[in-house]
Formats: C-alpha cells, structure tokens, sequence
C-alpha cells in the first residue's frame, strides 16, 4: 500500500500519512493486489459471512485484505457496520419504469448512514498512529458517525458544524454520541479549509473525505453488493453527489473489482446532485475543465449542500473509467421520489433519493434505457430529518396517492370504521 497524489503523481509510503502533496493535490491509496486469486478471494468471504464477534463481521472488514491489509487487528475500532439490505420493490419500479432496480439501504448502518463503511477505517488508522483526538466538519451525517466511532474507541471527537441549512436530528444524534460541536458561521466548505490549515497543530485527525483512509472503507459498499449479486453488477450504479466521496469510493472499488477479475464489467456510474447545489453536475454538462465553486449552495436535502466538493476530482475520474454520467434534480422531485421510497416500507433521508429521483429522469430523457438494471445508493436514514418528512406531508406539493392523513374527530368504532 502507498499514497499517490492525484495531481503530480508523487507517491510516499502510507506510514508517512498526510492529506495533501506538496503540490497541494489530495492523496489516493494504490493497494497492491499481484498476489491475490480472485476465487479464493470469493471464497474467504463468503467465509466470512457467518462471523459473529469478530471483526470480520463487519461488512467493511470482511474485505480487509482489499482495504487495509497492514492494520494490525487490534487497532480495528468497529460495529460491525455494512451487511446493508439490498431491495427491490415494485412501487420503486412502477415510478421509475426501469426494467429492474435495486435500492442498497446504508441507511441501515449503525449511526444511519454510509459514513460507517469509512469511518470505522479512518478511525482505526487513526488510532494506530496514536491520535486521541478526531474532528471533521459536517452537515451531519459525517459527524455523528465519528461521534460514534471515536466514542467506541475511548477517543474524543470535535466537530465544525454550519449553523444554517442542516438537519438538527443529525446534530443531537453528534452530541449524543459525546462530541465537542462548534457551530460555525458559513458553509461546510469553509468548515473544511479551516481543518486543512489548522488540524496538526490542533493534533486533530481529520476524517473527512480528504483522507484517503475514509475513501479506502468506503469502497466496501460497492465490494458487498457485487457479493450480494453474486459479483454480476447492474448496468448502473447511481449516487447521490455532495463532497463526492462516495462517488470517488465507488469508483476505486469497481476498479479494484474488474482488476482482480471479481467482475468481467464495469457498470457506468450517475452522479445525481440538488440543482441548488449543483457545481459539479455544471462542469460535467457544460464541458468546463475545471468545477467553478457555488459560494451560496442551498438544497432541502442538506446532506448535498455543498458548493465546493473537495472530491471532485476524483468524482470526474470516476466517470471517466465508467463512461458515467450526471444529473441534477429539484428539491420537489427529490421530495417526491422520497415519498416513494418511504411508502415502500424502505425509507430514507431527502438527500438519499435524490438517486431514484435522478434515475426516474435519465430514464424520462431516454438517457438511461428501460430495458436496463440499474442500482440506486440510498445513503441516510428516514429518522436523519424528520422536519422533511413533517413539511412534505403536510404540504401541497406532495404525489397525491400520499394524502392519506386523516383526522379523527372522536375515537369510536363507527367513525374509524368510515375510514377504513
């Protein structure tokens, strides 16, 4: 394993860790995988599927030798998180009218989100160079995941957090947990740069998506669903896109998945941002070389409000290996496809469905074709914010077929019964 720089090429041993080159570009990990057989590779995790206590339960470090082989196993600090559910469901299919898709439920995670599968790695590196102390800056998914983490692992956790625009469920589940939390004035943006100058002479381990370590545990996700498919993938795989680290996960994942001759295709990825904050979508569509960043980002699906992805790079390089494409959806849709996804016994949080509202689109614009499959990554919880689901289904702008809200005016037999 060593540490490459995305811009200059420059490598260091990852025992050397930093988060940027000297050019300034971010890190990625190369892992090397010459001494690997891809079908004892199958074998040993499906193995590892009927552990219980052990680490190897995890979805994430079921795949150990693919994410972070060096770690010695007592530095591991997990919940066993992964083992997501993988779904189907004829409401999601009738709305989107696609011949097959599957919903991969991170929501199910331990603190509700896809943020477990990179953290419970970020932290452990972590605590194997002897950090005690953690930080981040969040719109809440992020932060009440190292919360969590660092609280299993008898650490502290300080988190920046914007003090408009999020979700105050996220921020109580952060407290919770026993972080130290600042509400910052600005965005998450400037969350992030103020860690980039300041976090080592702080003595802060940062696990945002600038560490490559956070990127290396998320590309479990797409590891545990070529396993659950029994390694045939869809044709896409679609992903909501805020810092764009899950979409620079999934990527480096399916690469390592054709290297090592786990899978013998790779699907093409949709990167679907909020039209509010939608920087990256923009570079993507109008062909610019470079992301201008959005200095006022605002969408309802706050876990995407974010004007200037630290990840885009690597997100465009993702698309680029995939043949992949993008998407930016409104507020209303996203609301509208939650609503779906909700009313089938699944649930998410807003910026989670902002993948099936996105599908639903690039297969109405015969971008995608119907007769394809496809997989769509819910990321957060329905419980992440229950103000959205407060507002939606007492509003106008909700898909009519959800108006099912009555109000019973006195609690007997006979008018219940009117009802039902």
């Amino acid at each position: 394993m060593k540490l490459v720089c995305i811009e200059c090429g420059k490598s260091i041993s990852y025992d050397h860790f930093s988060y940027h080159c000297e050019c300034g570009g971010l890190f990625d990990i190369v892992q090397d995988f010459h001494n690997h057989d891809a079908e004892q590779l199958k074998h040993l995790f499906n193995e590892r599927l009927s552990e219980r206590m052990t680490p190897y339960a995890s979805g994430v470090w079921r795949y150990k030798e693919l994410i972070f082989p060096e770690l010695p196993e007592e530095c591991i600090v997990t919940k066993h998180e992964g083992n997501t559910g993988l779904y189907t469901h004829q409401l999601i299919q009738d709305y989107i009218g696609l011949r097959q898709i599957y919903v991969k439920a991170q929501s199910e995670n331990p603190s509700g989100s896809f943020k477990d599968n990179g953290m419970t790695v970020a932290v452990s590196h972590g605590k194997s160079l002897g950090y005690k102390k953690f930080t981040c800056t969040s719109t809440g998914n992020t932060s009440s995941s190292l919360a969590m983490y660092a609280s299993i692992g008898n650490s502290d956790s300080y988190i920046f957090v914007p003090n408009k625009d999020i979700s105050m469920n996220k921020v109580l589940q952060t407290i919770a947990y026993g972080a130290h939390v600042f509400s910052i004035p600005g965005t998450y943006d400037d969350g992030i740069e103020f860690l980039e100058k300041y976090s080592e002479d702080l003595g802060l381990y940062v696990c945002n998506s600038i560490n490559p370590f956070r990127i290396e545990g998320q590309k479990s996700i797409i590891y545990e669903i070529a396993q659950y498919l029994n390694w045939n993938l869809p044709d896409w795989i679609v992903v909501p896109g805020g810092a764009l680290s899950n979409a620079t996960a999934l990527g480096k994942g399916l690469h390592d998945l054709f290297t090592l001759g786990l899978i013998d295709k790779l699907p093409r990825i949709a990167i679907i941002q909020a039209e509010g904050a939608s920087p990256f979508h923009q570079m993507i569509d109008k062909k610019m070389k470079e992301l201008i960043p959005d200095g006022s980002p605002y969408t309802r699906a706050s876990a995407l409000n974010i004007g200037n992805p630290p990840s885009w790079k690597k997100a465009k390089h993702t698309l680029k290996e995939t043949n992949g494409i993008t998407a930016s959806v409104s507020d209303i849709e996203i609301l509208n496809a939650k609503a779906i996804i909700d009313r089938s016994g699944i649930g998410c949080e807003p910026a989670s469905a902002a993948t099936v509202a996105g599908l639903k689109k690039l297969v109405d614009q015969q971008k995608i074709d119907k007769g394809q499959t496809a997989l769509c990554i819910l990321t957060g919880n329905i419980l992440k914010d229950t103000d959205a689901l407060k507002e939606y289904h007492s509003g106008d702008n909700m898909v009519a077929i959800f108006k099912n809200t009555l109000q019973a005016t006195s609690l007997d037999y006979k008018t219940i019964q009117n009802y039902i």
